[in-house]
């Protein structure tokens, strides 16, 4: 490993540095996922049984107690749940636009290291391909087969390390951005779950229960 850096060139270093943030973002987003990925289903039947008694701050406890951005959503709407039914969107949508920067975080970077890693091969190629010219043109025209090697080692060294950097960030950012839109999809569907939920409850509750006397007659 250390003879392919050091014949590879100084950029090789400057790849080897890539691979290794890379590696650590992946690691670093892949356990944020994991940590605040929450069944919907589960989360919203125990929260309608709650809502449905209207036991709104037993509802509260449970999504603050629930990490992850889903919970949040929920947890937004809850807390203004007498609010119509327009302002409850709003809230759901303005509480889910907050959490996207936290979900997207540091995949700007794993995107930049697989679109300029290979762009680092590639001058490293072409720097190794300087160096066989000047070899050649110092001996006059007239240099051996393992003078000149050295140069084009060099560039096919420097334009497979920036592939092997490339491909895999390029997969490991494919992976999470998948994973970040399976959550932005569980937050739009918690978010219009959540503002029926609350809506059918309040209209419920707004029913006449049977045998009861109304008049509607205006008092004099």
């Amino acid at each position: 490993m250390n003879d392919f850096i050091s014949k590879g060139g100084p950029l090789m270093w400057l790849l080897l540095a890539a691979s290794v943030a890379a590696v650590a973002v992946f690691i670093e987003r892949l356990s944020y996922l994991r940590r605040v990925t929450v069944d919907v289903g589960d989360l919203l039947r125990g929260i309608s049984n709650l809502i449905r008694r209207g036991s709104y701050a037993e509802a509260q406890i449970i999504c603050q107690s629930t990490p992850g951005p889903v919970a949040r959503v929920v947890c937004a709407a809850i807390l203004r749940h007498d609010l119509p039914r327009t302002n409850l969107k709003e809230i759901v949508q303005e509480a889910g636009q907050l959490e996207v920067p936290r979900l997207e975080s540091n995949l700007a970077m794993l995107a930049v290291i697989a679109q300029i890693s290979p762009l680092i091969g590639l001058l490293g190629t072409v720097t190794g391909m300087i160096k066989a010219f000047v070899t050649v043109s110092s001996h006059g025209g007239y240099v051996t087969a393992g003078a000149l090697s050295n140069g084009i080692y060099q560039s096919l060294l420097t334009t497979a390390g920036g592939l092997c950097v490339a491909v895999p960030a390029y997969v490991a950012y494919s992976f999470l951005s998948a994973r970040v839109n399976a959550l932005l999809h569980d937050m739009e569907r918690a978010g219009i779950e959540i503002v029926n939920l609350l809506i059918d409850h309040r209209v419920d509750t707004d029913i006449i229960p049977f045998g009861q006397v109304v008049d509607f007659r205006k008092k004099k």
